[in-house]
């Protein structure tokens, strides 16, 4: 198994163990080889099945919600566009299941490969930093995991079925209820699944970093022909290093994509399905309204969490460029023809091979982006207002003229 030899992978799969039990993600024992080859066949025939049974439990939850929403409506008498944006949100739990399971069953090759890499990573990059004097060890990894993955899985686990409950109205009944919470909490959680990824990636730059920190300390004081050599070869091989994570960073947001846009497009429907719910329970004088805004608040925080750490990774692979024009302005030798030729290629690399988090080009999960879909949700509030306050207006109008 992966997780056999890597610390890494060992670390992150007890998180993934539990997606794999919301059938977000194969199971992470199921990648490697096993001499009980018929055993594993059974246990991933009935994970199908598993998986079916989760997919067919979220058509049940939509169907009935969808159902439930159009009763609302016309117990309210707000029949505008209130039905079909409900309509389209709980059409999107479907939507973004079926999509995760057919990512699961088209890129498990890919998932699996992903694996592999992160371990062998973290293997040549250990081998390659034992020159000088091995990884530096300033913040666990599990800690940070723990802390960035393990805190908000709790309390958004704990949290979402107390502030929703209740918001979900009298026409949903409790059983529907339950379903309800644990395809919103499935669905949530897909974003914590990303966010173990980019920790894992996060901290192979961090590492890989360090060494080149530790290079260039040792550029300062080298004016030996063969050290040097040595330390170039050493740079080459950080270079080709940094070259694999850029690529495991592609094969990760390419597995991801899928999900992730259909995330982002979830809550965003969601937050302007609850700002309109909350508009109209106004004049209905529901006491549950301040639950939808924390609602709200739990989603977009859901959201800017793989943006922050996307955007730490990021600031991280960029702060090599820097480290390489230390060591071009502080080698005791910046005139060695080798060293002068490596730093040029690996110079030109970065220019090259920038690390975006992109979603198939639609947009980057950053703190930018963020902060532009952030403007995009107000300025769809400030749009739904105007239209509910133009309509009330008119119907009052029509009142007063009969």
């Amino acid at each position: 198994m992966v997780a056999q030899k890597s610390r890494l992978l060992a670390t992150a799969f007890p998180y993934l163990d539990i997606f794999s039990v919301f059938a977000l993600t194969p199971p992470p024992q199921s990648f490697g080889h096993t001499p009980h080859r018929r055993l594993r066949w059974y246990l991933m025939t009935g994970y199908v099945c598993y998986a079916a049974a989760i997919l067919a439990t979220v058509f049940f939850v939509s169907y009935f919600n969808i159902i439930a929403i159009d009763e609302e409506v016309l117990e309210y008498n707000v029949a505008d566009f209130t039905r079909v944006m409900g309509n389209i949100q709980k059409s999107l739990y479907s939507v973004m299941a079926i999509a995760n399971q057919l990512n699961m069953l088209f890129n498990y090759r890919r998932l699996g490969g992903i694996y592999k890499d992160i371990a062998n990573l973290e293997l040549d990059m250990d081998e390659a930093s034992q020159c000088f004097g091995g990884q530096r060890q300033r913040y666990s990894f599990r800690f940070r995991m723990a802390l960035c993955v393990g805190v908000w899985m709790i309390l958004m686990v704990g949290s979402m079925p107390r502030l929703t409950m209740t918001a979900m109205g009298p026409f949903v009944s409790t059983l529907l209820k339950i379903f309800t919470e644990f395809v919103m909490i499935m669905q949530q959680l897909k974003s914590l699944e990303y966010c173990v990824f980019v920790l894992l990636i996060h901290e192979l730059v961090l590492r890989l970093r360090h060494t080149l920190s530790q290079l260039q300390e040792e550029f300062q004081d080298c004016e030996q022909q063969d050290m040097l050599q040595a330390l170039c070869v050493a740079l080459k091989r950080n270079q080709l290093l940094l070259g694999r994570i850029w690529r495991l960073e592609g094969d990760v947001v390419s597995y991801f994509t899928p999900t992730m846009v259909l995330l982002f497009l979830l809550n965003g429907l969601t937050i302007l399905h609850m700002v309109n719910w909350v508009y109209i329970n106004k004049f209905l004088y529901d006491s549950c309204c301040h639950y939808r805004f924390l609602v709200c608040s739990t989603l977009l925080v859901n959201l800017l969490l793989p943006c922050v750490l996307s955007q730490r990774c990021i600031n991280a692979y960029n702060c090599f460029p820097r480290i390489l024009h230390k060591i071009r302005c502080t080698s005791a030798d910046p005139n060695f023809a080798m060293l002068t030729r490596g730093l040029r290629e690996y110079s030109l690399q970065m220019e090259h091979l920038k690390l975006r988090f992109t979603c198939g080009g639609l947009f980057d999960i950053n703190l930018k982006y963020f902060g532009g879909m952030l403007v995009t949700i107000f300025g769809y509030i400030i749009i739904l207002i105007q239209f509910k306050v133009q309509a009330i207006a008119e119907d009052r109008y029509k009142k007063v003229v009969k």
